[in-house]
């Protein structure tokens, strides 16, 4: 656990060797860079700061936006003491100490904000340890998490404290944090005697790392940090494009395998297959290739929109995405992608249909309502000469011996239930499927009279 009185609230000079992230920590809420949709004048993060009147809250978003910042600046805002527990590396025994930290400071008539960091990582019980103190008021509960709170937080705990979502922060705002850390190492570098030259970033080389960083404060912070030592072992003062690339060889975009980042893109693509958009499920794709999914999950979803979206209104889609799948099996990355990418544009341009989708979905529900009816006896199998006795099978009428191979009046639901599943679209192939089940239908009603 960590209090207050560390270098966020102390001297930033006397702390000159800490990390530049660590020190570049704003003070107060005008030195925060982003989130003016929750701190912007009346917004409602400032209403919180500035009506002293602290409320349990978790901070929602991905990593680098300022999420443990805002809540130490609440503990310095409202003069609470500050203690943060991490839920990767803590556990109930720590949840312990810091309610008996925090009963030490109400004894003394002081608040105590307990931040949590990663909170999703707590499991239900871990969760459950904070309610009666959150009520009591022992303490202001802030938890962080980079995980939908609706799936990762416990309900009873999720309804004690409102969600702020916090936004990955713009290029604008990654620009302007770029200025202040070289700003502040130009600073260091002149306060030592015979120390290095102010280092300096090219307009190209500046842009560049403000879109490398993809909204994360921490990673921008930490890669000016790195280049910066780089360049001082190389004797420059000047970071162009080619150096950054260089310097930061790796591909660290934001893409979370397991989270919400994830699913969304997935979803994104998803959306633009059904959507007819066969350039955004392009891009989709390989924005999603290229942050490291894994080609193989990519396939499975791409036979899933293949029978939801197109269905029967082109079955060659199926096929198609089936045989993406294989190609990728048999070539692998990256020739195979290649494969995957005509499956996907082919969806996108496909005739779409979900009448599969939905009637299955209602075939479902139909048969959970109705329970285990019997088969008809005319439809049971008649294996052996005491079932043909029985009278399984009797009456069956073999359709290819019918007009039309068409047994017209017949019915193949149990005795009592009967219902017209599939709708099937004007589009594409299903469009002649529609005018297929018309005609046979004409033909039930004409055996009927």
């Amino acid at each position: 656990m960590a209090g207050s009185q560390d270098l966020f609230s102390g001297d930033r000079a006397s702390a000159r060797h800490a990390p530049l992230a660590e020190r570049m920590r704003p003070r107060d809420l005008s030195e925060v860079v982003g989130q003016s949709h929750l701190l912007g004048p009346g917004k409602p993060l400032r209403v919180a700061f500035e009506s002293g009147r602290p409320h349990s809250m978790i901070f929602w978003g991905p990593p680098g936006v300022g999420k443990t910042t805002l809540a130490r600046l609440m503990a310095d805002g409202f003069d609470a003491q500050f203690i943060a527990i991490s839920a990767v590396l803590g556990g109930v025994k720590d949840i312990r100490e810091a309610v008996q930290v925090a009963q030490v400071a109400q004894g003394q008539g002081r608040r105590t904000i307990l931040f949590v960091d990663e909170v999703h990582r707590f499991n239900k019980a871990q969760q459950d340890a904070f309610l009666p103190y959150v009520e009591s008021g022992l303490f202001t509960f802030i938890g962080a998490t980079t995980e939908n709170p609706s799936f990762e937080v416990n309900s009873a705990l999720l309804s004690r404290a409102r969600v702020y979502v916090l936004e990955p922060l713009s290029v604008e705002d990654l620009l302007q944090l770029i200025d202040r850390a070289v700003a502040m190492l130009g600073r260091d570098a002149g306060a030592e005697a015979g120390g290095p030259a102010p280092l300096e970033f090219a307009p190209e080389a500046r842009e560049l790392l403000a879109r490398w960083a993809d909204g994360d404060a921490r990673r921008v912070i930490n890669a000016i940090e790195v280049v910066a030592e780089s360049a001082r072992g190389a004797g420059r003062t000047v970071v162009d494009s080619a150096w950054l690339e260089n310097s930061l060889s790796q591909n660290l975009r934001r893409f979370d395998k397991g989270g919400d980042a994830f699913y969304d893109q997935i979803s994104a693509l998803h959306k633009s297959v059904r959507g007819s958009d066969p350039d955004a499920a392009l891009y989709w794709f390989a924005r999603m290739l290229d942050g490291g999914a894994d080609p193989r999950y990519l396939a499975r979803r791409i036979i899933r929109m293949a029978v939801e979206d197109v269905g029967l209104a082109d079955p060659r889609a199926t096929q198609l995405a089936l045989h993406g799948a294989d190609i990728y099996e048999r070539l692998g990355s990256p020739e195979g992608e290649l494969a995957l990418a005509q499956a996907v544009v082919y969806l996108a341009c496909a005739a779409k249909s979900n009448a599969l989708y939905m009637a299955y979905k209602q075939a479902r529900r139909y048969a959970e309502e109705h329970g285990s009816a019997p088969v008809p006896m005319h439809l049971r199998n008649a294996p052996t000469k005491l079932m043909k006795q029985m009278g399984h099978g009797r009456e069956y009428r073999y359709a290819h011996d019918e007009p039309h191979g068409y047994a017209a009046g017949e019915t193949y639901f149990p005795e009592g239930l009967g219902a017209n599943f599939y709708q099937p679209t004007d589009r594409g192939l299903e469009g002649k499927i529609a005018d297929k089940l018309a005609f046979l239908r004409q033909l039930d009603e004409q055996g009927k009279s």
